[in-house]
């Protein structure tokens, strides 16, 4: 019987699932070099902490390892239903929020090590958590896509932009961004990723192997106190119930490169459950740094335990 302990939070309602205790011993390195590992070895883990029965589809896994950076709190490996993730906006602020119930962290900044970068943690007095995140960018404007919809062969054309993952960003779609559509926006924004996969469209092949593996839509904010709505479709074909970390800053550099945001000006961006983030942009040598700020609450503590006598103890895997 193996024993797993773990912290859950969820960040503006999308979950987050730390691994405090009782993960695999993913060898020396950077944390790069530590996800590397993960993935090649211990994808039986990853499954049996976020898929079913223990976990399910929306759940985001963090596991915290060794940094390789002596300035770095922690390090840490983020996943979800169906692999690694290079990054993880909502994850970053359930684990700031996880460390400091913990006691391992108080409030001030804190550095932490992902596989694609460092970011920083900021905790406030009240407890409240921003990142400010990796260099984020536009890799390029207005690319068209073609995808089946509804029987017939549709366009669309959105940018792709890095925030720590990369996404495709699309404004002008047709598309109602309510709550009651979610099954139709996440079949639609499938069918976009199923054009790009088919087109071999790709950002940097150098960051996160340029895979486009993440698809937002965006529209008129619902709230009076947000400029923008959204909807993000995740790997794994689960929707972010967040306005989603790594996208509100790939979302940040293209309205920045567009002349829309300028540097300390608040953007607030509303999901498709009516929760928010709040992101601004800073330069710094010519890169744009995205800082998000959301709330997160701790909602268990618990031991998973894994019995190798389970059929299922590595998790469903479909």
């Amino acid at each position: 019987m193996r024993r797993v302990q773990v912290v859950d939070s969820h960040t503006e309602g999308e979950p987050t699932r730390v691994v405090v205790d009782g993960g695999p011993d993913l060898g020396p390195g950077t944390v790069a070099d530590q996800a590397a590992a993960f993935r090649e070895r211990f994808d039986w883990f990853r499954s049996a902490v976020v898929n079913e029965p223990r976990g399910s589809d929306p759940m985001v896994g963090a596991l915290i390892v060794p940094a390789a950076s002596a300035r770095a709190v922690c390090g840490v490996i983020f996943f979800n239903n169906v692999g690694l993730l290079n990054a993880c906006g909502h994850g970053t602020i359930g684990l700031g929020a996880t460390l400091r119930h913990l006691g391992r962290i108080g409030t001030g900044r804190h550095v932490v090590e992902t596989p694609v970068g460092e970011v920083t943690l900021e905790i406030g007095a009240d407890g409240g958590v921003a990142i400010d995140n990796v260099p984020s960018w536009r890799f390029a404007k207005d690319v068209p896509v073609e995808f089946e919809w509804q029987g017939r062969s549709a366009v669309v054309r959105g940018d792709i932009a890095w925030g720590g993952n990369w996404f495709y960003l699309v404004s002008e779609h047709g598309q109602e961004l309510l709550a009651r559509n979610i099954e139709t926006l996440t079949n639609y924004t499938w069918a976009i990723r199923m054009g790009l996969e088919r087109a071999g469209i790709k950002g940097d092949e150098r960051l996160g192997r340029g895979q486009v593996d993440h698809v937002e839509l965006f529209g008129p904010a619902t709230r009076a106190d947000c400029q923008s709505k959204n909807f993000v479709l995740c790997p794994g074909k689960a929707y972010d119930r967040s306005p989603c970390g790594t996208g509100t800053s790939a979302k940040l550099a293209c309205l920045h490169a567009d002349g829309r945001l300028a540097e300390g000006l608040a953007w607030r961006q509303e999901s498709i459950i009516g929760s928010v983030f709040e992101g601004r942009v800073r330069v710094e040598g010519g890169k744009v740094i995205p800082t998000i700020r959301g709330g997160a609450w701790i909602t268990a503590e618990s031991t998973l335990l894994l019995d190798e006598g389970d059929p299922f103890v590595h998790g469903i895997r479909l």
